[in-house]
């Protein structure tokens, strides 16, 4: 008898788990345009950077879109996720803006023969829901230094906001591209305008 019980039991689980439906994660993935950049046209500093992979807090680590349901907070969808680390989309961004800034631009591997270093953080990266409009937050920051003597060059931070009218995750992901992709030139734009050959040469010596 407890036998049947528990042979009735496992059919009436394995039937449940028939009809349940596993629900699988949605990846996402950062499409940074390429603006057009006065830089392009400018004539190239002749001298070689390497840029480090950029850093970011634990929160934009976890793999899962990040949105806030207020200032306070930070929450974390479930079944939307990354597919590519977003350090790796905006480190990738800045070396493509460097390179119509500088000579030679190459990705740090743990040994460099590059004149300057470049490192950065992805402040930002997320969804801010304030109940009657959707918005998205990015921010950015780096600096440039010299890998000789360690002197700082040049250092500044991006920050860009910007409403969502289409309230889906496809079009918050569209939103977080663009700011992500403008708030990179503006900063290799910044840089630019206050790296010169000369002071290159200055603050490598």
């Amino acid at each position: 008898m407890r036998k049947s019980r528990i042979a009735a039991l496992l059919i009436g689980f394995m039937a449940l788990g028939g009809c349940a439906k596993m629900r699988y994660p949605d990846y996402y993935a950062l499409k940074l345009p390429n603006p057009v950049s006065a830089s392009r046209d400018s004539e190239r500093i002749p001298a070689s950077v390497a840029v480090r992979e950029f850093r970011a807090p634990q929160y934009l680590r976890q793999g899962s879109i990040v949105y806030r349901p207020d200032s306070e907070q930070i929450a974390f969808y479930d079944y939307h996720r990354w597919a590519e680390d977003p350090r790796q989309s905006v480190t990738n961004t800045i070396v493509r803006e460097l390179k119509k800034v500088f000579e030679s631009v190459d990705f740090y591997d743990g040994r460099t023969g590059s004149e300057f270093m470049l490192t950065g953080s992805l402040d930002h990266l997320e969804e801010v829901d304030s109940g009657r409009s959707v918005s998205v937050e990015v921010g950015i920051s780096a600096k440039l230094q010299s890998v000789k003597t360690g002197s700082v060059m040049w250092s500044d931070t991006s920050f860009k906001t910007s409403e969502v009218r289409q309230r889906s995750l496809s079009a918050v992901v569209a939103e977080m591209s663009r700011d992500l992709s403008e708030a990179a030139t503006q900063l290799v734009s910044s840089m630019r305008s206050q790296v010169s050959q000369s002071s290159i040469r200055a603050k490598n010596d």
